[in-house]
């Protein structure tokens, strides 16, 4: 067997523009400041906070799924979380919220549960799903 190993993570462009945006709206709060607009500086500030955490999840937890030969390792900002092929599940769910279908893929390993969705993956998740297979079938 060889030492194949494939990797998932955001797309380098959604990240870069998560960060350009953290800037512009921390600009924003501060103008806000400036000006003694209280509204204005709660918005800003709560939608830096979303962004912001979006840009500093997906730069830290980076590469969020490996696999390989020996298993997965899922990545969050816990740590990396190694996952041996023995006892792991995955499938694909879709959800359906605000009218729309949402696809994730669920990795299951003892009592844990890890949900990745088209962000953290970077691709579809079904794409993924095959690609653990085929990764799976080598073994």
């Amino acid at each position: 067997m060889d030492n194949y190993s494939t990797s998932w993570a955001p797309q380098s462009g959604l990240v870069v523009g998560a960060w350009l945006v953290t800037a512009l709206l921390v600009v924003g709060a501060v103008v806000n400041v400036l000006t003694g607009d209280g509204s204005g500086l709660l918005l800003f500030a709560l939608a830096t906070i979303a962004v912001g955490a979006y840009a500093v999840h997906s730069s830290v937890a980076r590469p969020r799924l490996v696999a390989d030969a020996e298993g997965l390792r899922v990545r969050t900002f816990g740590g990396t979380h190694r996952l041996p092929w023995e006892g792991t599940t995955y499938r694909l769910r879709t959800t359906r919220r605000l009218g729309r279908d949402g696809l994730t893929l669920e990795i299951e390993h003892e009592d844990e549960l890890y949900v990745l969705g088209r962000l953290d993956l970077g691709t579809d998740p079904r794409d993924v799903a095959e690609a653990l297979d085929d990764l799976r079938a080598q073994d």
